[in-house]
């Protein structure tokens, strides 16, 4: 009789045995439940949890447990031996108990009622809230017993483990059954255990879990081991899997799964209801479960089927043999049966738990579960492909590409990718492509996430290599060489290369093949580049390419007019996307990596083409002709040859390090020698690419780009390096003097900064800017006095050459050019022109409003700002001029830069041109400018000069005192710092408004109601709002998205310059001024998007601060109450100069003396002083100081200098930078 019969004759044999009997019956009751250990029953003695109690007595435990364990004896009387035994043990017990009973009114819940009770009900809730509850099993117990800590021990093997299971198997079903189950419960995290009366009776096993699930909810576990990062648990995982994977190995080894159906029943019976459950923990550790057993199950079947197919050959091959062994044939035969009978057992198995877990599965509400169900299934396909390599279990997989989880979807794409590598199977795989094509493409053109997009792209390439793709699919996905993510373009790299590779191939098979190639080109030579080639053919195949996936792109316009109007105001130059295929497929596409070729082919003449007579052509004109570029094409190889030799120069630079990281000799040479060859070729290719490409705005712009590669340190080496670069910056003067494109002066501007930055060729460099300078100063007067003199006026010669003087101003200093005086005499006058080009230049702002010239009104508009942007570089220039000499040794100059002019033409402009005008919006962002710039003479202001023999010689007490700080500031800078006139401000606040306007109307944003006591906006004109209302609406063909886009970035730029301007008090003067206009912008902070609520918050930060360090110095003053007169107090202002920031004042040191209410300044790196702290991006700040040294008379007036000071410094700083 089996040892799990609680129904066996000898129980009753004998007391022991009952006793005996019943501690084993309590080890699988529900009241030990509660116990932390389940076997704490067993102890003879009892526990110290049952000494607490004392409420219900052993004898009625005993006498429930009796009934529970042998029914049988119920009607029976209980022996007398039996009865002294009980009562011995319960005077034994009882009297231990007594002291335990003490501690019972701690923990009065606990023995209210039985524990099966306690467990379920909310009783105890009140006393265990008031500790966290610990997640169970968060730490193996190497030292217990059991299964699972034989499972989880360092000290045993998973498959070790497993064969002494299936050994105790053998020996007792049920209670490794019980055993087994007991595990997968401790893996979910549940302590609940089942006992052999729940296993021998598996039709109850749903209304057993259900109790269990009961049972865990009631502890409100939030993590299980599954998923839980608790240390411990990190191979938690992978350890479980492979204990059932191998006990299923070791069954189909043994035969045991197949003579023992019994034993993967059971196991089914449990994991299948648990994955069904309510509870995650449960159904996710059972659906793993699951998954790892139908992995070993699908490993078996595999092993199943070779094992057949290998005895099959061995029978054909014995029945083929002349003397046949009919009693090896026959067993061989009954091996094949075996073999397929076994087959068909665990086909079956894996039918049921295929659809008992995994249908339901893998569309559970975990995504977590989904993503382990994918995985198994791409699993199962690739170890069973004959059970399920088909469409009835394929198509799972197409489902879940429309997954909600991002991983979840990445996995299937992972899963399919692997399909598509077995090119032995592709052919299973027709049906189920020609299903799920569409969301193939759709997930690789529009999915969230860049990495599936990429994972994409990456698997269709694999379909396309089956000649599964359609054609437009192929064209839609090489498209998307021009994504915007990195990740994408790289994908589609490999993609897109095949592309061409396809086409060369049609293309040289139209050409004759590789023999008509061969007569055609012949053998290519590498010393020639401009020799035709056969790469020239694949370069033709590239541009046509591209240019063909770029046509029809309605968002090429919007990026090239943002890029126009730079959308991102000081950002570097932004790659074209032609660019960003280049770098894409530049390891893709060998050919592109050789740019001499590409240059050569780009210089190539295709004009003459020689007929071999007239009947016919031959294959080298067949070929050129071939070969021939549109404008286009050669725009889009110009793009790609700048690219090409960027990425061979960056290859060149970075093969000068190994993998460690370590600079060899040889490697630095190799490089050195690839940068001069590079440098060379390019200072002889560039000049021809201008002379053939030069006359066109677009091309010119491509090939000025080549110069910024340049590494002019070789040409500093050379001998001739200086004749050369000279001659190349004569055809870029050319270019410059020639266009009027603005992209062609903004490359030629940058080629000449790039120039300038190296000083052995600066005089080269210097000496052609000079001619520059000369040639447009020249022609400035020219045209100002043919403009004066009634003559033939060319506004639009006047226009392109103030364009050039303003870009010429924003690479060189322009001071000495712009104040300059020089005669320029007229053709048919004898007056000439003497004012200097910054007196000409104001004169046309301040004339604008008086010149319409016609249809010309948007050319003089350009001019005039061309004007102001080139003025304000001038006075940016000459500032840093004064922030030099007065910071140096250099004398002061004697006189100060007048700007009045400059500003009444502002104003003039603001005020005579109406609405969100261009030239009105730049006059507005000009005038910000120019007075937060001078204001940085403020922090100039506050230290001597150093040609100054004493620290008083050049400091005045102005007329005007406002503050101690005020009397040390040179009186010949003080007319610089001034603050917006109220005119210009009320001009500014209009302006504002209707920016804000604008925006809120092309983003569909609210206004919040202006105040009773804001800053009044000027009104606008009801009609030239309407007229640009309806501009907007009607008269603009940019995509609406670039018109929003573009209107904030016009609000953005005004109101950072107005939040400049306020932090630098010059708008407005007085603090009540300033606090309507901070008012005034943030009125709609939270309602304009983020970008104007980040601007603004700048205004914000800085008020918190100063409030901050207001209430920490009035702390401090209430701390120093008492303390004796006559302290003194240092601080040591830290902040950049004006302009250049680093080259101003490094610190200027206020010393207070409270006594004397008097403060002066101190030059010194004395130890004893306090420096400032600097806090974030925003320069130094006065740091929380600790006053000590002073007494309740002095200390308000310390405080009130002290925010003066701070008041100072901090503008100062925010000026400088």
């Amino acid at each position: 009789m089996e040892l799990s019969d609680p129904a066996t004759p000898q129980a009753s044999s004998s007391p022991n045995d009952a006793t005996s009997r019943r501690k084993s019956g309590r080890v699988k009751q529900k009241p030990v439940l509660l116990q932390t250990d389940p076997n704490i029953s067993m102890v003879p003695n009892g526990s110290g949890k049952r000494k607490r109690t004392p409420d219900v007595g052993e004898d009625d435990v005993d006498d429930i447990e009796s009934d529970e364990t042998d029914p049988d004896q119920n009607d029976e009387d209980p022996d007398e031996e039996e009865l002294k035994e009980k009562r011995r043990k319960s005077r034994s017990k009882k009297t231990s108990a007594k002291p335990a009973a003490k501690k019972a009114k701690t923990t009065v819940p606990r023995t209210t009622s039985l524990p099966v009770r306690s467990a379920v009900n909310g009783v105890k809730k009140a006393p265990r809230s008031r500790r966290p509850r610990a997640v169970p099993n968060t730490v193996i117990d190497e030292n217990g017993t059991g299964l699972f800590s034989e499972v989880f021990s360092h000290g045993h093997t998973v498959v070790a483990v497993a064969s002494e299971w299936i050994a105790r198997y053998d020996q007792h079903n049920a209670n490794a059954m019980t055993e087994i189950v007991n595990f997968v419960l401790k893996c979910t995290g549940c302590d609940a255990q089942v006992d052999v009366h729940d296993i021998e009776d598996p039709d109850n096993a749903a209304s057993k879990l259900e109790d269990l699930q009961e049972e865990y909810q009631s502890k409100i576990i939030t993590d299980y081991p599954l998923v839980s990062r608790a240390k411990g648990h990190t191979s938690f995982r992978s350890t479980m899997t492979s204990f059932f994977e191998s006990l299923i190995q070791a069954a189909h080894a043994a035969g045991l799964l197949y003579t023992d159906l019994a034993l993967i029943e059971n196991i089914e019976v449990w994991v299948t209801t648990m994955s069904s459950s309510s509870i995650r923990p449960f159904r996710h550790t059972a659906t793993v479960i699951a998954l790892a057993m139908q992995s070993a199950l699908c490993s078996a079947y595999s092993d199943l089927a070779d094992s057949t197919a290998n005895t099959l050959r061995q029978k054909e091959g014995e029945q083929k043999k002349k003397t046949v062994n009919k009693q090896r044939v026959a067993d061989l035969q009954n091996k094949v049966n075996e073999g397929e009978r076994r087959a068909g057992l665990v086909d079956t198995m894996l039918e049921n738990i295929f659809n008992a877990v995994y249908v339901h599965r893998y569309r559970d509400v975990d995504p977590k579960i989904r993503l382990d169900c994918v995985t198994a299934l791409g699993d199962w396909i690739s170890t069973a492909p004959d059970k399920f390599f088909t469409a009835q279990y394929l198509r799972y997989l197409g489902w879940v590409l429309s997954d909600t989880s991002a991983p979840t979807r990445s996995e299937v794409v992972k899963q399919l990718s692997k399909l598509y590598k077995r090119n032995e199977d592709i052919g299973r795989l027709h049906g189920f492509t020609e299903r799920f094509r569409p969301r193939f493409v759709e997930m690789a053109m529009r999915d969230a996430e860049p990495g599936i997009r990429a994972a994409a792209v990456g698997m269709l390439d694999l379909v396309r290599e089956t000649g599964l793709l359609e054609p437009d699919d192929i064209d839609n996905i090489g498209r998307l060489i021009f994504d915007s993510e990195p990740r994408v373009r790289k994908a589609v790299a490999s993609f897109f290369a095949e592309n061409i590779n396809d086409l060369f191939d049609s293309v040289v098979e139209e050409l004759g093949g590789d023999e008509g190639m061969a007569e055609a080109v012949g053998e290519d030579d590498p010393d020639d580049p401009d020799v035709p080639r056969r790469s020239w053919l694949r370069f033709k195949c590239l541009a046509e390419v591209l240019q063909l996936y770029s046509s029809g792109d309605e968002e090429e316009a919007a990026e090239r007019e943002i890029q126009r109007a730079s959308f991102v105001a000081g950002a570097p130059e932004v790659n074209s996307r032609f660019a960003l295929a280049a770098q894409a497929v530049y390891h893709g596409l060998p050919d592109i990596k050789d740019w001499d070729s590409l240059a050569g082919y780009l210089l190539y003449d295709n004009s003459a083409v020689a007929v071999n007579g007239e009947g016919g052509k031959s294959p080298e004109h067949l070929f050129r002709e071939r070969c021939q570029l549109n404008e286009f094409e050669q725009t889009l190889l110009l793009e790609i040859l700048n690219e090409s030799v960027k990425q061979r120069l960056l290859e060149a630079v970075q093969s000068e390090t190994d993998k460690k990281g370590k600079k060899t000799k040889v490697r630095v040479d190799e490089s050195r020698e690839v940068q001069e060859n590079t440098a060379l070729r390019l200072a002889e290719v560039i000049p021809r690419l201008l002379r053939k490409f030069g006359a066109n705005p677009t091309t010119a712009v491509a090939v000025l780009r080549l110069e910024h590669v340049l590494n002019l340190e070789i040409f500093e080496e050379l001998r001739q390096g200086s004749t050369m670069y000279a001659s190349l910056l004569d055809d870029i003067n050319k270019q410059f003097l020639t266009h009027v494109d603005q992209g062609v002066l903004a490359e030629a501007s940058i080629a000449i900064l790039h120039a300038r930055s190296f000083d052995d060729l600066q005089e080269v460099t210097d000496s052609k800017l000079q001619e520059l300078w000369s040639d447009t100063s020249d022609s400035l007067r020219t045209l100002i006095d043919a403009k004066e003199s009634d003559e033939d006026f060319d506004l639009t010669g006047l226009c392109n050459t103030v364009s050039r003087i303003a870009n010429l101003a924003s690479v060189a200093d322009c001071v000495n050019v712009f104040e300059s005086e020089a005669r320029s005499k007229s053709k048919n006058t004898a007056e000439a022109v003497t004012a200097s080009p910054a007196h000409l230049l104001t004169g046309l702002i301040n004339s604008d409003p008086d010149e319409s010239y016609g249809g010309q009104s948007e050319e003089r508009g350009q001019l005039t700002i061309d004007c102001i942007k080139a003025l304000l570089l001038y006075n940016m220039w000459l500032v840093r001029s004064l922030q030099t000499s007065f910071t140096s040794s250099t004398p002061p100059p004697r006189h100060l830069p007048d700007t009045s002019a400059f500003a009444s033409g502002l104003l003039t402009v603001m005020n005579t041109r109406s609405g969100l005008d261009p030239v009105r919006i730049a006059a507005a962002n000009a005038s910000l400018d120019l007075y937060t710039l001078y204001a940085s003479f403020r922090h100039l202001s506050l230290q001597p000069h150093p040609s100054s023999k004493s620290p008083t010689n050049n400091l005045t007490t102005p007329p005007n005192n406002k503050g101690k700080a005020a009397a040390h500031r040179p009186t010949n800078l003080d007319p610089l710092v001034q603050t917006i006139p109220p005119d210009s401000q009320t001009c500014i606040l209009a302006i504002f408004a209707s920016a804000e306007k604008h925006h809120a109307r092309l983003s569909h944003r609210g206004l919040e109601p202006a105040p009773d006591d804001a800053v009044d906006d000027a009104p606008e004109d009801p009609e030239s709002v309407a007229e640009d209302e309806d501009e907007d609406d009607a008269g603009n063909n940019e995509p609406a998205q670039t018109r929003k886009l573009l209107a904030e970035k016009q609000l953005c730029e005004l109101a950072g310059k107005m939040v400049l301007a306020v932090v630098g008090r010059v708008f407005p003067a007085g603090a009540e001024g300033e606090a309507k206009v901070r008012a005034r912008l943030k009125r709609n902070e939270k309602r304009l998007g983020a970008n104007f609520r980040e601007v603004v918050a700048y205004l914000e930060d800085k008020k918190k601060k100063r409030q901050g360090k207001e209430k920490a110095r009035s702390g401090g003053a209430e701390r120093g109450k008492g303390k004796k007169d006559g302290g003194r107090r240092r601080t040591t202002g830290g902040g950049g100069g004006g302009g250049g920031g680093k080259g101003g004042m490094k610190s200027a040191e206020m010393v207070v003396d409270i006594g004397s209410g008097e403060s002066e300044e101190e030059e010194g790196d004395g130890g004893e002083e306090e420096e400032i702290e600097e806090e974030g991006d925003s320069g130094g700040e006065l740091a929380d100081d600790r006053i000590e040294d002073f007494d309740e008379r002095g200390g308000k007036v310390q405080q009130q200098q002290e925010q003066e000071v701070e008041l100072e410094v901090e503008e100062d700083e925010i000026m400088g930078d």
